[in-house]
């Protein structure tokens, strides 16, 4: 395969790529027999929009899938479209002193970076900031996870995250922290402006030059006996508290 383009697998995933992206599928391969009403309808959909999918043997389509669970169908698709700062620089212009971006501080597990993702997507998020090095890229696991969300959202990768960071400041967006120590509860805050959220990785946190870079920390009350979250939880949490205050 092409080092341009990548398989995806499951019918949310590929039903995603042939809604909003059909000119990035190169081929789509449905399981003999399928039956299921919603695989159906990808294969309708995808002749509509002139893609003609193939009908091959189960162990045909488990070989291509590699191990990720395809529901009996996957698709070769295009690799995810790359943004880098100078793209970053122009979101937040162009969103009209309001910008709510996602920055994720070395995110391994691309389950996590899916459904980090696919909750930025569902909040109106303008991008979701990634490091090159160090952290889940956009991978077919993604996309499966994100439903989608991969192929809509700008996820901008950045070679210097501290770096980054200063310059959307300079282009006045504040940058909130999560961290647990801190005292100051996310609820206090104003969100409603130029925002970026900062997490880090489940088991270390963000990094001690990243804090350095935050505006402010600030921490999501938990009365029960658990001492942190897992990060995609925390990001929904964080970026529909922006979506409340934006909304009422």
């Amino acid at each position: 395969m092409s080092k341009d383009s990548q398989w995806i697998a499951g019918i949310n995933a590929v039903a995603s790529a042939i809604e909003h992206d059909a000119a990035n599928v190169r081929e789509i391969l449905i399981e003999a027999g399928a039956k299921n009403p919603r695989v159906l309808e990808i294969e309708t959909q995808a002749r509509r929009l002139g893609i003609e999918p193939r009908r091959v043997a189960q162990q045909a389509l488990d070989g291509v899938a590699g191990g990720l669970r395809h529901q009996g169908v996957i698709a070769r698709y295009a690799a995810a479209k790359t943004y880098d700062e100078n793209d970053l620089k122009g979101i937040v212009e162009n969103a009209d002193g309001r910008v709510l971006i996602l920055v994720l501080d070395e995110v391994q597990d691309p389950h996590n970076l899916g459904a980090c993702l696919r909750s930025a997507a569902a909040a109106g998020a303008h991008a979701v900031v990634i490091p090159r090095d160090k952290a889940a890229s956009i991978t077919a696991t993604v996309r499966k996870t994100s439903a989608g969300a991969a192929d809509r959202l700008p996820v901008v990768r950045v070679t210097n995250l501290a770096r980054c960071l200063k310059s959307l400041q300079q282009q006045g967006v504040w940058i909130y922290g999560l961290a647990g120590e801190t005292e100051t509860s996310l609820y206090s805050i104003d969100l409603r402006g130029n925002v970026a959220l900062v997490l880090g990785a489940e088991a270390e946190g963000l990094r001690r030059l990243t804090r350095e870079h935050c505006d402010q920390l600030v921490r999501i009350p938990m009365p029960g006996a658990m001492e942190s979250l897992n990060v995609s939880v925390a990001a929904g949490i964080s970026l529909f508290e922006a979506v409340r205050q934006r909304v009422s």
